[in-house]
């Protein structure tokens, strides 16, 4: 790849693609955000906050949202998907495992399959 391919291909992706994919996280986040003001007590606009959120690395701020989540409907079975996949990465065995199956019984076993996948043992 010559340098000035490479160069072009870096200002595509820094100067255009970049900031047109923050513009459209920034827009869906405020969507959710709006979502949540005007129905608190619904749990999926938590949810998608909380992968936002993820994806932001704003882990704590993620937690939160998806335990709201759970709270307010036990049976989403994504929050508590994505619930075990945060305290697995955490260390938190037991509660990665309580969410596995939460998720299981609401008929997503994908986080059960991972910990078993990753040999971490049932409390």
């Amino acid at each position: 790849m010559s340098k000035d391919s490479a160069v072009g291909k870096s200002f595509w992706r820094n100067e255009v693609i970049q900031p047109a994919l923050d513009a459209e996280t920034k827009a869906q986040m405020a969507e959710q955000v709006e979502w949540i003001a005007r129905e608190p007590e619904n749990a999926r606009p938590y949810y998608h906050l909380a992968q936002f959120y993820r994806m932001e690395g704003r882990q704590d701020e993620a937690l939160g949202l998806l335990l709201e989540s759970v709270r307010l409907d036990q049976t989403l079975a994504g929050a508590h998907t994505s619930l075990a996949e945060m305290y697995a990465v955490r260390g938190d065995y037991g509660a990665a495992w309580r969410h596995a199956r939460a998720a299981e019984r609401n008929g997503e076993a994908t986080a059960v399959g991972m910990l078993t996948r990753h040999g971490i043992r049932e409390a």
